[in-house]
């Protein structure tokens, strides 16, 4: 049943009642296109459940849409409702004609007037026409538009005159903010905000007699008063808005005030030189021969000052300043005698001890290089030294290209073990799930060997048909087949629930002792740092797990600028970020007092204004270890009527298996570590061939390959390598039809590496899927990565990943610098692809990563491998050897699939 749209108003004083009725409900109606099913009469058919959507071709062409409304008769209106269901607009204008040829304009909007809701009101100033002309320009012309209503009315209380058409903040001593820009105050200071703004007619709006209202998303932030004065309260970020309404028209205007409260941190510190890049994510150059560079430290409260500088990789001292003491929030200089006359890697070393005896540290880097010296075909921040070993240059605060040598098995170039089987097993006749299980809880009730091991499950060749979950909750227990090519060992997934077809998993994940954190004391620990200061180590022995926690606050949220990321156009359910934190799994190396040394690099700077960090030890009884599964073939019976159609832009539209009550995942592992998974195919899967948690740790998979996916094709689908642990390594992968063929999830602590894979027929990129995971490695692979500002994809899926780098890739690769980070692109053959932001609706600017040898591959060939090399020698490299997989060009069905339905 269709719904009028029907405005009634009651009347006031002595002013005659007005019912003012939808001008364009069931007018006569063209548009630019329209499909079979949409077509564009629905738009004013006052009915919200139908809609008009444009063909595809359409919204292609030129990224416009249009369309036409005849009011039957010259009438009078000033507002314009547009009911939305989907569509990427960057912006609309409405027309007015009387005769359909000239037209003159009523009212524009685009995406700097800020976000686009599901129910958009255009508001102006009263026209006269027959016809009223809507045009849309898309700035995703891939994605839908849908039109639910449009509905125009004369509203006789708004004035006919010029109307308010835009507000912003002003302040008397800072001057003209624009719309969601960020004013710093510190606790206990106080500022003055006034509304102003224009008219439609581009004249300035008299504010005078508006009714002008003010609010803080945060109070106990920051205050503001029915004048506009503000109070910062607390540290952290409050958004304050202002709505002023004039002759019955609303605007708004919205700023952030950031309050910091600077007994937070130590001191300020910071270097001055004429020619050192001070920036994060750049080399920190100095050219030999040049005076060193200033130091400048502000204390919060009086301390005393130590400072040296030494190389930072041999540890040699070239020079130690006096100690000096620095009275609180006074301005100290430090300059070092003669100039950089050694070719070196340069480290400024801080100490500054309060007078409670408590000591922080922090530090700055720069690198003195021979400009002759040529590196023809390498990097010029990682490259061969003169010792065959590969040297990093880092930033002016110590952040450099992690190494990710610590990832796989056994912590990286450990060679897979080949264990001794235990249990044989040969296929039944039906259900073989019971079978299988009971030969893993078999083992798995066995002693282990001094290695760790139980013993090896052998399935025989044959097909092993699996209607439920296999699940190995016991360290020490290998799965291994008869091969993965056809006529080898397969596992078919047969009934129609969706689940993970092998489960790896103890019962628990890192327990934490929490009696046992102690702070970090480093103001800034920089991105593939191994060492640090803590506020007291004594409780801590070499060889103890723990875990190294990056906290963060609402302040370095708002630094990022993902407390405002745009709404989803339309549709909305965008979700700002709130605080979190990330926790590295490590083990103690090395302790010298209260500074310690952990096995592999923390993968995300570490920053006292922002939060800090601290160590915790933890217990890891319930974590399982010394797992495999190999050699093995899987397969998973689909519904194939259940068919779905996909429009792509380049191969037009096709149609495709959609069925998704099935197997999910082949393999899921959590609270593992120390694991495997070699050798194995996979068709028909839903999600991921292999499926990594977030208590997963030290895992390999490799030489393995997922072919044909079922699934819609849309979001939470085709992930076939998924990691949400860190130091996983995947190597000799491939994948066909997926939509994120190697993939990381949000806020992951890596490292992790993907080594030599490949991915064809891509739906959509190999990525950080979401939310600032960090430190992963893409080496020589081919495929679509976009490592980027993902925006209000999702529900705000924002900065995805930081500290990463692809290396030697091929294809197609974005990759930007998120701020307070880095991410690095060297020697990519292929495209640079479009990035999703900035675009029309979020034109805010996004800066690109560090991009080098654009066009052409560097040496070494490998970044991973040679890292490998450098810390184990020749003998680490030789360990990640496999056996080849099979042909990847093997066709994309099971042949086995359709014997089995055959039956």
């Amino acid at each position: 049943m269709k719904a009028l749209l029907i405005t009634n108003f009651i009347s006031i004083g002595g002013v005659m009642s007005n019912t003012e009725v939808n001008l364009a409900f069931s007018k006569k109606v063209i548009g630019s296109s329209e499909t079979m099913n949409a077509t564009v009469n629905h738009a004013v058919d006052g009915d919200v459940n139908t809609f008009w959507q444009p063909l595809g071709m359409d919204r292609k062409e030129d990224n416009q849409v249009w369309m036409t409304i005849d009011l039957g008769d010259i009438v009078s209106f000033n507002k314009v409702v547009l009911h939305l269901a989907s569509g990427f607009i960057s912006e609309y204008h409405l027309l007015y004609a009387q005769d359909e040829e000239k037209w003159m304009n009523a009212y524009d909007w685009d995406s700097s007037k800020g976000c686009m809701s599901t129910i958009e009101t255009a508001l102006f100033p009263r026209v006269s026409g027959r016809y009223l002309k809507l045009e849309v320009v898309l700035f995703d012309p891939d994605r839908d538009f849908q039109l639910k209503e449009v509905e125009v009315y004369d509203i006789l209380s708004i004035a006919s005159g010029p109307l308010l058409d835009r507000i912003y903040f002003s302040d008397p001593s800072l001057g003209i903010f624009s719309q969601d820009d960020t004013i710093p105050l510190q606790v206990g200071s106080t500022a003055r905000l006034i509304l102003e703004g224009f008219l439609s007619d581009k004249s300035e709006a008299d504010l005078t007699a508006a009714d002008i209202s003010f609010s803080s998303t945060n109070p106990s932030v920051v205050e503001i008063d029915e004048n506009g004065v503000l109070l910062a309260k607390y540290p952290g970020v409050a958004q304050i808005k202002g709505v002023a309404n004039l002759e019955s028209v609303s605007q708004a205007a919205s700023i952030f005030v950031d309050v910091y409260e600077p007994s937070e941190w130590t001191a300020d510190t910071w270097l001055e030189h004429e020619s050192i890049v001070m920036q994060i994510g750049q080399p920190s150059l100095l050219t030999l021969g040049s005076p060193y560079p200033v130091l400048h430290i502000v204390p919060n409260e009086t301390t005393m000052a130590k400072v040296s500088l030494i190389n930072g990789k041999t540890g040699e001292c070239f020079a130690v300043l006096p100690e000096r003491e620095i009275a609180a929030k006074e301005e100290s200089v430090f300059v070092f005698p003669g100039h950089a006359v050694k070719l070196a890697f340069y480290e400024i070393c801080i100490a500054l001890v309060s007078k409670d005896t408590s000591i922080f540290y922090d530090a700055f880097f720069f690198t003195v290089v021979d400009p002759k010296t040529s590196r023809e075909g390498q990097s010029t921040i990682v490259f061969l030294g003169e010792t065959g070993k590969l040297e990093y240059v880092p930033d002016y605060k110590g952040n450099r290209v992690l190494d990710f040598s610590n990832s796989g098995y056994g912590g990286g170039g450990v060679k897979l073990p080949d264990i001794e089987p235990v249990v044989v097993i040969k296929p039944l006749a039906g259900d073989n799930t019971q079978l299988i299980q009971e030969g893993i809880d078999r083992i798995s009730a066995m002693p282990r060997s001094a290695e760790g091991f139980r013993g090896a499950v052998i399935l025989k060749k044959g097909i092993y048909e699996i209607s439920g979950k296999l699940r190995i909750s016991a360290s020490g227990v290998v799965i291994r087949g008869d091969g993965a090519h056809v006529g080898g060992t397969l596992l078919y997934a047969t009934g129609k629930i969706q689940r993970n077809l092998i489960e790896i998993s103890g019962v628990a994940g890192p327990q934490l002792l929490v009696d046992t954190k102690t702070p970090i004391t480093d103001l800034y620990v920089p991105s593939g740092a191994r060492s640090f200061h803590v506020k007291d180590a004594s409780n801590f022995q070499i060889g103890d797990m723990i875990k190294v926690m990056r906290y963060s606050n609402e302040r370095w949220i708002h630094a990022i600028g993902m407390d405002t990321i745009r709404m989803r156009p339309v549709t909305g359910g965008t979700v700002p970020w709130p605080p979190f934190q990330l926790e590295f799994d490590r083990v103690i190396t090395q302790i010298d007092g209260n500074h310690l040394t952990i096995d592999a690099p923390i993968a995300s700077a570490i920053e006292s204004r922002w939060g800090g960090g601290a160590i915790v030890k933890y217990e890891d009884s319930e974590r399982i270890e010394q797992i495999g599964i190999e050699n093995l073939r899987v397969d998973v019976a689909f519904d194939a009527t259940l068919t779905d159609t996909r429009i792509d832009g380049n191969e037009g539209s096709f149609s495709y298996y959609a069925d998704e009550n099935h197997a999910i995942n082949f393999i899921y592992a959590d609270n593992v570590k120390h694991a495997w998974i070699r050798n194995i195919i996979g068709f028909h899967l839903q999600h991921a061939l292999v499926q990594v948690g977030r208590n997963a740790k030290w895992m390999t998979i490799q030489d393995c390959v997922a072919y044909e996916f079922i699934s819609v094709i849309t979001g939470g689908r085709r992930y076939p390598y998924h990691l949400m642990g860190e130091l996983t390594l995947v190597q000799r992968a491939y994948a066909e039809k997926a939509r994120h063929a190697f993939a990381v999830d949000a806020r992951v602590a890596g490292p992790n590496v993907f080594l030599d894979c490949e991915s064809n027929i891509d739906y959509n990129t190999s990525e950080p899927h979401h939310r600032w995971s960090v430190g992963c490695l893409y080496d020589n692979v081919t495929g679509r990565i976009h490592i980027q500002d993902r925006g209000w994809l999702g529900s705000g899926h924002g900065w995805s990943g930081a500290n990463y780098v692809a290396w030697n890739t091929k294809n197609e690769l974005v990759s930007q610098q998120p701020p307070t980070a880095q991410n690095y692109a060297i020697g990519h053959v292929g495209t640079k692809g479009t990035s999703f932001l900035p675009n029309a609706y979020d034109p805010r600017p996004r800066e690109d990563g560090y991009w080098e040898s654009f066009g052409a591959h560097v040496h070494p060939r490998s970044l991973y491998i040679q890292q490998l090399e450098d810390r184990l020698g020749p003998e680490g490299v030789s360990n990640l050897q496999g056996i080849p997989i099979i042909n990847r060009k093997e066709p994309g069905e099971s042949e086995l699939y359709f014997e089995l339905r055959s039956e």
